[in-house]
């Protein structure tokens, strides 16, 4: 028996709950599965389609996060056979009874943003209190741990394992036809599938667009998300008179965005560290991969886990347009995002859940 406890779960949308939805899926090949998460919208949909056994908290998040702890604990306290415990985050360790702990195994999950707390703050502290409590912490990337060991956790503790990616499925006819209707005759066809966060890259991006229609008159970018940029980055596009060649979507299902990636040429999300916040990973890259298609990610974070420079993309520098519009312009000489889409594809194979899942199970064992 496997218990989950998870702040982050699918049906919504994100990098985080895409993991920890994998993730589960991943160990029901190795045992049962207990998930403790959070209820949102068309949740009770999304629980029916799946062989987990899947308990939802509801309720004001001040209040949320106690009842689900002390729901965690009794499960713990009433199935003292449970194996182990996962953890997303170290916020929902943070409230569980060490006492109901013992025997059992625990894997906290690190990924970026929310371990970078100032040694000694407040966040700091209560963070390694709490992930005292795990037998391993599994961070996403090198960079990731990099950025845990200089906020005080302890090395020996971390181990990198990467985020794992479902089996390629191909998308289906109808959504193929509705992603070509999108691009049309667009070259090159560039999409970024990311919340609309400052930390993305989706301005500087828009901005290279705006200097690389002059080479690429057929341009078309697709930005694939929602979040509190979306204003400001509509804004960016009226200024710069690319209504025509910049296209907003959300709320499509998962297998028209991956017609719509597949029918790119270019995944692209050049993140930058925006105040604590910054990308621990980057999975949307190694799922472009999946489709043959190369991505350009940015050199603050772990998106050089995920992309070979000049192999399965590039890795330039999100601060500095020019070093966008370079590398946008570069991947297209000589048809390097053919070569790139390729070497993307097979790159993609050691990230899917089959092998990855092998890594927690040797440490629960």
């Amino acid at each position: 028996m496997f218990l989950v406890n998870t702040r982050n779960f699918p049906p919504e949308l994100g990098g985080m709950q895409v993991l920890m939805g994998g993730l589960s899926a991943a160990l029901l090949n190795y045992g049962s599965v207990k998930i403790f998460a959070e209820k949102h919208k068309n949740s009770d949909t999304y629980d029916n389609k799946f062989r987990y056994d899947i308990t939802r908290v509801s309720g004001l998040k001040l209040f949320r996060k106690f009842r689900k702890a002390n729901l965690v604990n009794n499960y713990l306290k009433e199935n003292p056979s449970t194996k182990a415990l996962i953890t997303d985050h170290w916020k929902s360790l943070e409230y569980l009874n060490k006492e109901y702990l013992l025997n059992k195994k625990v894997l906290c999950l690190i990924h970026s943003k929310e371990i970078n707390h100032p040694i000694n703050s407040r966040l700091n502290t209560r963070m390694n209190e709490s992930m005292s409590k795990a037998d391993f912490i599994i961070s996403n990337s090198n960079f990731t741990k990099g950025l845990a060991v200089n906020n005080g956790i302890k090395e020996n503790k971390i181990k990198v394992i990467h985020p794992g990616i479902s089996f390629y499925e191909e998308p289906s006819e109808s959504n193929i036809k509705a992603a070509k209707n999108i691009f049309k005759d667009s070259f090159p066809c560039l999409i970024t599938v990311a919340r609309f966060d400052k930390r993305k890259g989706h301005d500087k991006t828009i901005m290279a667009i705006r200097n690389l229609k002059e080479i690429f008159p057929k341009i078309k970018y697709v930005c694939l998300g929602y979040g509190k940029e979306e204003k400001n980055l509509k804004k960016l596009v009226h200024e710069l008179n690319l209504e025509n060649i910049v296209i907003f979507m959300d709320n499509i299902n998962s297998d028209f965005k991956s017609a719509l990636i597949k029918k790119s040429h270019l995944f692209i999300m050049p993140s930058i560290i925006y105040k604590k916040s910054v990308e621990g990973f980057g999975i949307a890259f190694i799922e472009a991969g999946q489709h043959g298609i190369p991505s350009i990610g940015g050199k603050d974070g772990g998106a050089s886990d995920a992309i070979i420079h000049n192999k399965t993309g590039l890795i330039c520098n999100g601060n500095d347009l020019d070093s966008i519009y370079q590398s946008i312009k570069n991947i297209f000489e000589e048809d390097r995002y053919l070569k790139f889409g390729k070497n993307a594809k097979e790159f993609s194979k050691q990230f899917e859940w089959s092998k990855i899942i092998k890594k927690y199970i040797e440490l629960l064992n």
